[in-house]
C-alpha cells in the first residue's frame, strides 16, 4: 500500500477503507480510536482520523476539498521580520488579490468577532488561517488569536503561513493550540541563491544581510519543518518559482522536503513586483513542466489561487468584500 503524500508505504495495524483522490493515490478512512502507521523517511509516523480531516477538508490540502470547502483567513500579523525581493505588504487595499494584502489589519478581539459572523453565515468554512499580511509568527497577535481559536472554537481547522524563520521558536505553542496544518515558504535550500532572494533577516533583535542572512534563515526552516513533521503537523512548501533566480534549483527544494515528509508541495509563479519588478514570470506552461518535475519527489498542489491575507470563502469564490463592508 502507498501513502497519499510520498508513496511510502503503510503497515496496517486496523482494518482500513479506501477512498481515491484525484491524484489516484489512496487515501485511508479511519474511525477515531484507529491509527494508521506510515515510515517517512525511515521513520514510523502515526496519523489518526483527526489529522486526516485536516486534509479532506482543507482547500489548499485538497483539490476535492477546495470544491466543498472553505477557508477564513484572519489578517492579524502586520509585522514581518524578513524582507524578500518580491513582496510589497499593503494594509489597505480591497482590488489586488495576492499574498500580502488586506483590507484592513484585526485585532485579535475584532478577529474572533470575524471568526464568529463567518461560521455562523458560511457552514462550508472549516478552516480559520492566519497568513499575514506579514510574517505570522513575528507577531504576538499571532498567538493570542490562536489561543482564543483553541479555545472557544476546537472543532475548526487551524493553520497558518509562515516564512518559517520563527517555526522553532514557536512550534510548541502552535502544537498546544492545534494548528495541524502550517505552510511554509521555502525558496531555496542553496543560501548562495536565498541571498539573492533576501534583502535582510530580523532575528533576536539583531539584523542579518546577504549570505549570512540567507543561512540563518534556510537553517531556522529546515529545522522547523523537521519539527512540525516530527509532530505529525501537516506541511504545504510554497515555493515561488523566480525565473533567473531559483528555476533550476525547485526541483532540488521538492527532493529535499520530500524526504523530510512534508505532505504536498507549491509552486508558486513569481508576481514581478518590488526589487524583482523586471523579471517576466514563468508562463503556465513553464509553472505546469516545472510541478511535473518536482511531482518526481513530492505531491503537488496544482489548485493555489494565491489568497489575500483576509480571504474568506471557496477558493476562487472569496467573499471578504461582503464581511468587511459589514464591520
Amino acid at each position: 500500500m502507498v501513502d497519499a503524500r510520498n508513496g511510502s508505504s503503510i503497515k496496517q495495524q486496523v482494518q482500513l477503507n479506501f477512498i481515491y483522490t484525484f491524484t489516484a493515490h489512496p487515501v485511508v478512512l479511519i474511525m477515531s480510536d484507529q491509527v494508521r502507521v506510515t515510515e517517512v523517511a525511515g521513520k514510523k509516523v502515526q496519523w489518526d482520523a483527526a489529522q486526516m480531516r485536516k486534509i479532506q477538508e482543507h482547500p489548499c490540502f485538497s483539490e476535492k476539498a477546495c470544491h466543498n470547502f472553505g477557508r477564513c483567513h484572519i489578517p492579524v500579523a502586520p509585522k514581518c521580520n524578513i524582507q524578500c525581493n518580491y513582496c510589497i505588504r499593503d494594509f489597505d487595499c480591497v482590488n489586488e488579490s495576492r499574498p500580502g494584502v488586506t483590507t484592513r489589519v484585526l485585532n485579535p478581539d475584532e478577529s474572533m468577532e470575524m471568526v464568529k459572523k463567518v461560521v455562523e453565515k458560511y457552514d462550508y468554512i472549516k478552516v480559520v488561517g492566519i497568513a499575514g499580511p506579514g510574517e505570522p509568527l513575528a507577531n504576538e497577535e499571532t498567538l493570542e488569536t490562536l489561543k482564543r481559536l483553541h479555545e472557544k472554537y476546537p472543532g475548526v481547522i487551524k493553520c497558518i503561513s509562515t516564512n518559517g524563520l520563527l517555526l522553532p521558536d514557536k512550534i510548541d505553542l502552535l502544537q498546544k493550540y492545534d494548528v495541524g496544518n502550517i505552510t511554509v515558504t521555502l525558496n531555496a535550500i542553496d543560501p548562495e541563491i536565498g541571498a539573492k532572494i533576501y534583502q535582510f533577516v530580523d532575528y533576536n533583535g539583531k539584523r542579518y544581510t546577504g549570505l549570512e542572512a540567507a543561512k540563518l534563515l534556510l537553517s531556522q526552516q529546515l529545522k522547523g519543518i523537521e519539527e512540525a513533521v516530527k509532530r505529525n503537523m501537516i506541511v504545504k512548501i510554497n515555493t515561488v518559482y523566480i525565473p533567473g533566480i531559483n528555476e533550476d534549483h525547485i526541483p532540488a527544494i521538492a527532493k529535499k522536503v520530500g524526504e523530510m515528509g512534508v505532505y504536498t508541495f507549491n509552486v508558486i509563479p513569481l508576481i514581478a513586483q518590488y526589487k524583482f519588478a523586471d523579471i517576466t514570470p514563468p508562463t503556465q506552461e513553464m509553472k505546469r513542466k516545472m510541478q511535473d518535475e518536482c511531482g518526481k519527489y513530492v505531491k503537488q498542489m496544482r489548485h493555489c489561487q494565491r489568497c489575500r491575507a483576509d480571504a474568506i470563502g471557496k477558493l476562487g469564490h472569496d467573499v471578504q468584500s461582503c464581511m468587511y463592508e459589514n464591520k
